[in-house]
């Protein structure tokens, strides 16, 4: 037994061992989880408290950064972008090594083999290279270990021409992972515009509310003012007793009317603060001195309605629609896996080794080049698995087909409602906005001929609760114009009036 080539085996042994181990360390080391954090933006900014007053753009703002639903997405989207990591380790070279040694006996052979194989994407190929290196003597049985001094190095390949050929386990992972990133992706935008939407109805419900709490307020404060002078005027004999008790049955009424208003405006706050969150992702809830005023939020931007022929055009983009179409894709790609499975199998596999070096115990049979070509062929049995599995493919993709019809019709209904309900609201704003200068005309013809003597009390409360009602009725038809809009945005995709191209 030689010394040298002794020390040189190990010394190889050694190298190999180390040599995993520090790969493997270093891809361990550079991957680390504190990259897989995403968040909808990066290096998001605080909102601004400057303001006192609460607008929409704070809220989608707010919300487009620390809404729970959009977040969730964000991570299921790393989720998928690790899955699709993982598929593509099938496609990593793979080092492996094996050796032996006898310590006692007749025989005192000892060998190391090295190899690297790696899959590849065509035609289901693997290459691989191998090193092999043996010293002292081997029994016949084990013959194939011997190798010239300087050990034996091969490169081989491996094809499969039938089965596998088109597609097979390791390809369809990986196909698949990444269209399930794709849809995951997809996920994030329907979150988003689902939030951003929610989240300007939310808003101008709380507006509203506001708003009209203001108008019942107001009107509370009318009766109350009232009743002062009233007071003196009977405590003067001027007016009878009953005039006094009249109006406060009226400051009763506005009293309930005005705490219902407060309670719908505390719900109202309640659920804005689900999308009003603080610089740490914590609810919010916005106060009543934080509301607009009338003049300068309730005007709508009205932008350019397009109709529903012009519409149509939207289908193609709907995130909906391209989530089932990325669906359609990956089953299609599963139907080719299941048709893989009934073909036979035809392997064909082409290998070239050499040893270096001095002849070696071996003899002069190892000092040689070796060109092996083989194949392998098998064919499957029955497969009723295979069958079942196809067929189940393909009901689960009619199903799909039918799924996307069925939504895409959904979708085209709903975008001609929507532009019916823009009509239709932005109509009922403007009767609203004649009914309220007609209200408080009467109100103020009312207010004189009640001062020159010409009215009555009861008919003075009736002008000022018609134009009180005239107003909320504004308000609510505004606010269903502020929701038309809203749901016509998220309906049309537009990112810029949600608040997500900030």
């Amino acid at each position: 037994m030689k010394p040298t080539k002794v020390s040189l085996i190990w010394m190889i042994a050694l190298f190999l061992i180390l040599e995993a181990f520090g790969l493997s360390s270093w891809l361990y080391a550079d991957d680390d989880i504190t990259d897989l954090v995403l968040s909808p933006r990066e290096h998001a900014a605080p909102l601004s408290k400057e303001s006192k007053v609460l607008a929409l753009e704070d809220v989608l703002s707010s919300s487009s950064q620390f809404a729970p639903s959009i977040l969730e997405a964000f991570a299921k989207v790393n989720g998928a972008d690790g899955t699709r990591l993982a598929a593509e380790g099938a496609f990593d070279v793979n080092i492996s090594a094996n050796g032996f040694s006898r310590v006692s006996g007749f025989w005192d052979g000892q060998v190391i083999n090295g190899e690297a194989r790696q899959n590849l994407g065509i035609l289901g190929s693997s290459v691989y290279a191998g090193y092999r290196i043996s010293d002292g003597e081997f029994p016949i049985y084990e013959d194939i270990n011997f190798t010239n001094t300087f050990g034996e190095a091969k490169i081989g390949a491996l094809f499969s021409l039938l089965r596998n050929r088109d597609i097979d386990g390791n390809r369809f992972a990986l196909r698949d992972t990444r269209l399930a990133l794709e849809q995951a992706e997809l996920d994030v935008l329907l979150s988003q515009v689902t939030v951003q939407r929610q989240a300007m109805i939310a808003y101008w419900a709380w507006v509203t509310a506001g708003q009209q709490q203001k108008v019942y307020s107001k009107l509370l404060d009318i009766a109350l003012e009232r009743e002062k002078a009233l007071q003196i005027q009977v405590n003067e004999g001027a007016i009878a007793k009953i005039f006094l008790l009249e109006n406060r049955q009226n400051i009763t009424r506005r009293q309930t009317l005005l705490v219902s208003a407060k309670q719908t405006f505390k719900n109202a706050s309640i659920r804005l603060g689900f999308y009003l969150r603080d610089v740490n992702g914590q609810m919010r809830i916005p106060g009543f001195d934080e509301l607009p005023s009338w003049e300068d939020q309730f005007e709508v931007d009205v932008r350019a309605v397009k109709s529903t022929t012009e519409l149509s055009s939207i289908l193609r983009d709907r995130p909906e629609l391209r989530r089932l179409r990325l669906g359609l894709e990956r089953l299609r790609q599963k139907i080719s896996l299941r048709q893989n499975d009934l073909k036979p199998r035809l392997d064909f596999n082409v290998e070239v080794s050499h040893d270096f070096g001095n002849v070696a115990e071996g003899g002069i049979s190892r000092d040689s080049t070796d060109t092996i070509v083989g194949f392998q062929f098998s064919v499957p049995i029955g497969q009723r698995a295979a069958k079942g599995r196809l067929r189940a493919a393909k009901a689960e993709r009619a199903a799909m087909i039918y799924r996307e019809r069925r939504i895409q019709d959904q979708i085209s209904t709903e975008l001609e409602a929507i532009v019916v309900d823009i009509s239709a609201a932005n109509d009922l704003l403007a009767l609203a906005n004649v009914d309220v200068e007609q209200s408080r005309a009467m109100q103020q013809a009312e207010e004189k001929r009640f001062e020159n003597g010409a009215s009555d009390f009861f008919l003075l409360n009736i002008r000022e609760e018609t134009a009180a009602n005239a107003e909320i009725r504004k308000m609510t038809a505004n606010l269903q114009v502020h929701r038309a809009y809203a749901n016509y945005a998220a309906a049309t995709m537009n990112t810029e009036a949600l608040g997500m191209d900030n």
